[in-house]
């Protein structure tokens, strides 16, 4: 029953439900830009990972910032934000699966997080200054920012903010993974060692 086609299907749709909620519910971190907002959406695409593959967590990821986009969309109508977000989610979760599939263990969990993170930080850096704050710039009629106060609100931002998400977001499923994970894996017939 839990390897039918029908089971996945409505699983995959119940966490990216989840992950849309866990989205909206955000919040900034003191001594930070306060558009930076912290949440942790990408527990659930982890989870569908983890289940499924890596393509299950990609479509969490997708379905969670479709969803955000119709019901909570910027009045640009360009979904900057939210491929923002798709894009970081990806960077996270695709490090974790290969590591996690070599070493299926809290361990190799933690460890993919780490990397994922650190993927994610350097990949959302490298992304900002080259394309996501320059089409802020381009759809919200901005004026163009300096190269040195783009790269200052990296150093200073965007660096730090997902930093300290990735880290968030590893230590929060570290307390989930024997209550949650490891009880779905089992279920799943698909046994992890702690």
């Amino acid at each position: 029953m839990f390897q039918s086609k029908a089971f996945k299907l409505v699983f995959i749709g119940v966490l990216s439900s989840i992950s849309f909620i866990l989205m909206v519910l955000n919040f900034p971190l003191p001594g930070l830009p306060p558009y930076l907002k912290v949440d942790f959406s990408d527990i659930p695409a982890i989870i569908a990972l983890i289940m499924f593959g890596p393509v299950a967590g990609i479509i969490v990821e997708a379905i969670k910032n479709i969803l955000h986009f119709f019901i909570q969309s910027s009045a640009t109508g360009v979904p900057i934000d939210q491929a923002a977000n798709f894009i970081a989610g990806v960077f996270l979760i695709i490090p974790f699966s290969f590591i996690f599939k070599k070493m299926r263990s809290l361990k190799g969990a933690v460890i993919g997080l780490v990397v994922g993170t650190i993927f994610m930080t350097v990949g959302m850096a490298l992304l900002n200054y080259f394309v996501i704050l320059p089409a802020y710039t381009y759809f919200l009629n901005m004026p163009q920012m300096q190269s040195h106060d783009v790269k200052l609100l990296i150093i200073t931002g965007i660096l730090p903010f997902n930093l300290i998400k990735g880290l968030l977001v590893t230590t929060l499923f570290y307390f989930l993974y024997h209550k949650l994970i490891r009880p779905m894996e089992y279920k799943l017939h698909r046994k992890i060692p702690a």
